[in-house]
């Protein structure tokens, strides 16, 4: 499984754009996790199997109608209100990405429908803007926000990997760190404890 931010040299202000596409020699769906907002990010990418939402504030679907015009793909999204939605994302929920399963964590507190996507043979977390690298956590003071909700959806995703892989963290924003991530989601969960 190889994964790329398309969005990584974007000048836009835009959430992270994930293409997780099956390594060489290797067979599944090309699977896009977040669109953000920049639709020059996409120039030269070609195979887009799936569009994959973590949640739908503007950074992060501002180029939706752009990926599903160009690519003709299907989008799932946590958040059944969304118009550009064809699949709804519940917890428990199953994914394919580049031949692994992703188990669908559903973690609110940054905005009441968003998702974290993780799978464990990889030990890969698609955060959303749950949790960054460095321990620094998800606004809570915009529309649907709220900090004790947040902080137990951190809590969740801890419990939910104890005990498994967790090597690699792609979040919403900023680059995405490799190694001992459970020590960067640990910290987010401290920091995010001491605001509320």
């Amino acid at each position: 499984m190889r994964v790329t931010n398309l969005t990584e040299r974007s000048m836009e202000f835009t959430s992270n754009a994930f293409l997780v596409e099956p390594g060489e020699g290797e067979s599944g769906r090309s699977v896009l996790v977040d669109a953000g907002s920049d639709e020059s990010a996409f120039d030269g990418v070609d195979d887009v199997d799936a569009l994959v939402l973590t949640h739908t504030h503007p950074d992060h679907v501002g180029a939706v109608e752009y990926v599903v015009s160009r690519y003709g793909v299907e989008v799932w999204a946590p958040d059944e209100s969304y118009s550009n939605a064809d699949h709804r994302l519940r917890d428990g929920d199953s994914v394919e990405m580049a031949g692994e399963e992703f188990t669908v964590l559903e973690t609110p507190g940054h905005k009441d429908e968003h998702v974290c996507l993780y799978c464990e043979t990889e030990g890969v977390l698609f955060s959303g803007d749950l949790v960054f690298p460095g321990g620094s956590f998800g606004r809570t003071d915009l529309g649907e926000g709220d900090g004790e909700v947040l902080v137990e959806s951190i809590r969740k995703v801890l419990e939910y990997t104890e005990g498994k892989p967790l090597r690699e963290l792609h979040a919403g924003h900023q680059p995405s760190v490799e190694g001992d991530v459970r020590r960067h989601v640990e910290a987010s969960l401290r920091n995010a404890e001491a605001m509320v």
